[in-house]
């Protein structure tokens, strides 16, 4: 071949190799790819989801622009919902119509939740939700347009009621009297009753609750073995700091939290949430995975991410790699492939997709360490047992998702 030509067929075919690897941007409506993250910027979940998840959003994109996204267009555009389902579904439509945001992630509150999977399926958007109730893979699912990735109500309680309960164990429950109360508290009788205990009752308490002091002494003098708050951010730490002051803790009985976060420990401390019992399906310093890319987000963010913010970031990675493979940003395609592609990053373990939308990957459950059990800043769990994501979560056939019995 005379050496003139063979630079000029090199860069063909290097062109055309790129021209394979990297997606078409016409291929894309509007030419690039929106992300949507309807969050909580200044409520109680404020710490555990607001700024943290933009910012775990945004290196999920920067990730994937790197890398299997390279020559894509992604943009992010954020908005706080206010904890309020009519706010986030107004804010969703209007993305949606007015700036072409393809898909929504967060939505970290279980009536926004609800809400918003008709309004998807209707403008056929993808919705990632990292966590929430239980129902979305259960009656209210909807796999052909959302996925549910990091945890649900079902797998907090789980965890910890699975691992604590004996043929016997009595739990009293401290509820936070909406939907994400009532479906922890559903779970919980359930789950508990399965493994031979007893739920003796409940006492209820208004979201967001300003004190939980009586709720807590009724709790306590239920003599029951295990107290249980099922509740959420600052709920959480109420009904903590609260246990502590009356002797609950320090007492025979103990402490289970659904939703304690390692921000809600932070805040409490460790001398007051010492010995509290939890389930997570992410902590920064799991192995050397979870602490490297905790490490990429404290240096963003200023602080470790929870369980929520490591959900977004992994739901959203994978959904670009998935827009990626299939070269576009239509909903059904980008679903297929996001049941088509593995899943693999820092945050997930044997993880995979299973029909009805849940991520299904190991969860653990976590004891609040001592003070004195503590190495350094965030330091606070030690592990109590690690379980496999086909025994943590709800099995699909118990979930009676309806769209898989029609098959739509």
């Amino acid at each position: 071949m005379p050496g003139s030509r063979r630079p000029a067929l090199l860069a063909a075919l290097l062109a055309a190799s790129l021209a394979t690897a990297r997606p078409a941007a016409a291929d894309f409506s509007d030419g690039k790819v929106r992300i949507g993250v309807l969050t909580d910027m200044a409520g109680v979940y404020a710490d555990i989801t607001g700024k943290g998840s933009v910012a775990a959003t945004q290196m999920a994109v920067d990730d994937c622009l790197a890398a299997e996204c390279r020559g894509m267009t992604i943009e992010v555009v954020s908005a706080d919902h206010q904890n309020k389902a009519d706010v986030a579904s107004a804010l969703a439509r209007e993305w949606i119509d007015r700036q072409g945001v393809d898909v929504l992630t967060d939505m970290s509150n279980a009536s926004i939740q609800l809400a918003l999977p008709p309004l998807l399926k209707a403008k056929n958007r993808l919705g990632l939700f990292p966590g929430g109730t239980a129902r979305l893979t259960g009656d209210s699912c909807l796999p052909s347009h959302i996925v549910q990735w990091m945890w649900d109500t079902y797998v907090q309680v789980a965890g910890v009621a699975t691992t604590l309960t004996q043929p016997g164990t009595t739990w009293q429950l401290v509820t936070a009297d909406y939907a994400l109360g009532n479906q922890l508290e559903a779970d919980t009788r359930q789950l508990v009753a399965r493994k031979g205990g007893r739920v003796l009752g409940s006492v209820r308490h208004p979201f967001p609750a300003a004190d939980l002091s009586s709720q807590i002494v009724t709790a306590q003098g239920s003599g029951a073995d295990i107290v249980a708050l099922a509740n959420a951010g600052g709920d959480t730490i109420t009904g903590v700091k609260a246990a502590r002051d009356f002797g609950l803790l320090g007492g025979g009985q103990r402490l289970a939290a659904f939703f304690l976060t390692v921000m809600d420990v932070r805040s409490i401390g460790l001398e007051t949430a010492q010995g509290t019992v939890l389930t997570e399906g992410f902590y920064w310093d799991l192995d050397p995975g979870t602490r490297a890319f905790s490490a990429r987000f404290r240096a963003r963010h200023g602080t470790v991410p929870s369980a929520i913010h490591a959900g977004i970031y992994s739901a959203v990675r994978h959904y670009l790699k998935a827009a990626a493979a299939a070269g576009t940003d239509e909903a059904g395609a980008v679903m297929a492939a996001m049941h088509r592609v593995p899943i693999a990053d820092e945050v997930v373990r044997n993880a995979r997709l299973r029909p009805d939308g849940r991520m299904v990957h190991d969860v653990f459950v976590f004891r609040v360490k001592a003070p004195a059990a503590s190495m350094g800043e965030w330091d606070f769990y030690e592990t109590v047992a690690t379980i496999p994501g086909e025994q943590a979560f709800r099995p699909l056939e118990q979930g009676n998702c309806p769209a898989l019995a029609t098959g739509r």
